[in-house]
């Protein structure tokens, strides 16, 4: 076996084996963006795959067998799980609906053709009469020219396009971890940018290599075949890599912008909701909840909800906790209760278990609840 041969297995063979490894782990990964490693994982897999499949071939196997037509079948999916892997990094709790499958349509497409073409080696006698006008053109269309590979690299531009748009639309409107956002944009630029490449190969090879040599055999695979390989290795060992890596992050924290109209709306409910608690002490009731205290100040809990998140910042628990925690503080500065328990104190003050003050304690202050005595 040639030494270049040799060197290629290997290159592809990392390519393939990290990738098929990382896919499996993210594929299984059951903690932070669930839905966006899984999509990834795909992505490995399959490229991993397409690379097994090339090495097969330098050993002399799988060539058009039903492995070969598999990978044919599925080379028009990729720009679509780019783009669904964008959508569920910038939105983790991501559900799939109906329209989201016309991104399927082209490799739905892609096999419909691929069959349809193979099919005509049932009827093919070795001439051109024994084929219908479109078998025949789509053969010649299909199987010998790179039509595959230019709809394939077109449609990976097209959605790392969209998935660009998408992540710049969401930066604009949403406050997403900077640190996370440009790993995405790494992974599309990638796509994007090795991609356009290797399009415009394909046509260089199809308009101008094809008709100087009258129409021979595309020259894609003689010159370009197999640097195309090995960078598809290269893309896959990196994004496994980066994957694995960050397949425990914090899933992205999207926080709408509301307009100024609607800003105005929410900073008066803020003013309302420190009113209650200053000086109603609402707080003070231990059954207190958002349905409750909607009732208490007429507004609805989707706008209380939406204030908090959007004015004060807070979460609900933690906002009603923080007063509550200021009311122990008070109270323990008051001679007259210093015969009171610390935990009869924070019943007072509004918390309804040992558990839930000792956390808001910690939370709160960052100590330990029998610290409030001494540090008084």
């Amino acid at each position: 076996m040639e030494i270049s041969r040799i060197i290629i297995i290997i290159l592809l063979s990392i390519g393939s084996i990290q990738g098929l490894i990382y896919g499996f782990i993210l594929f299984k990964s059951i903690t932070n963006n669930k839905l966006a490693n899984r999509i990834l994982a795909i992505i490995l897999i399959l490229l991993s795959y397409r690379l097994s499949i090339q090495i097969m071939r330098l050993f002399g196997l799988g060539y058009y067998d039903s492995w070969y037509y598999i990978m044919i079948d599925i080379s028009w999916v990729y720009g679509a799980l780019i783009y669904f892997y964008t959508k569920a990094q910038i939105h983790p709790s991501l559900k799939f609906k109906k329209k989201d499958w016309i991104h399927v349509l082209p490799v739905v497409i892609q096999i419909i053709c691929s069959v349809f073409v193979r099919l005509q080696n049932v009827y093919w006698d070795g001439t051109k009469e024994s084929l219908s006008w479109l078998g025949y053109y789509g053969y010649v269309v299909w199987m010998n020219n790179s039509t595959i590979y230019i709809i394939a690299s077109i449609l990976i531009i097209f959605y790392t396009y969209k998935s660009q748009k998408l992540l710049n639309t969401a930066n604009k409107a949403f406050n997403i971890n900077s640190l996370k956002f440009s790993w995405i944009k790494r992974i599309i630029r990638s796509f994007l940018i090795y991609f356009t490449l290797v399009l415009l190969i394909l046509l260089i090879d199809l308009f101008i290599y094809k008709s100087i040599n009258d129409g021979s055999y595309f020259y894609f695979t003689r010159f370009y075949y197999y640097p195309f390989f090995i960078g598809i290795a290269i893309l896959t060992y990196w994004i496994g890599v980066e994957g694995f890596s960050r397949r425990n992050d914090i899933e992205i924290s999207i926080k709408s912008i509301p307009n100024s109209e609607d800003l105005e709306k929410l900073k008066v409910i803020a003013k309302k909701l420190k009113k209650a608690m200053v000086h109603d002490k609402i707080y003070k009731d231990q059954e207190l909840s958002l349905n409750s205290l909607s009732e208490h100040l007429e507004i609805k809990p989707y706008l209380i909800s939406k204030c908090l998140s959007e004015v004060i910042n807070k979460r609900f628990n933690d906002f009603i906790n923080e007063y509550r925690v200021k009311e122990v503080q008070y109270l323990i500065e008051n001679p007259d209760n210093s015969k009171y328990t610390l935990l009869s104190l924070s019943m007072e003050a509004g918390f309804n278990s040992k558990s839930s003050f000792n956390r808001a304690i910690k939370k709160q202050l960052g100590i330990s609840p029998s610290e409030l005595k001494i540090n008084k």
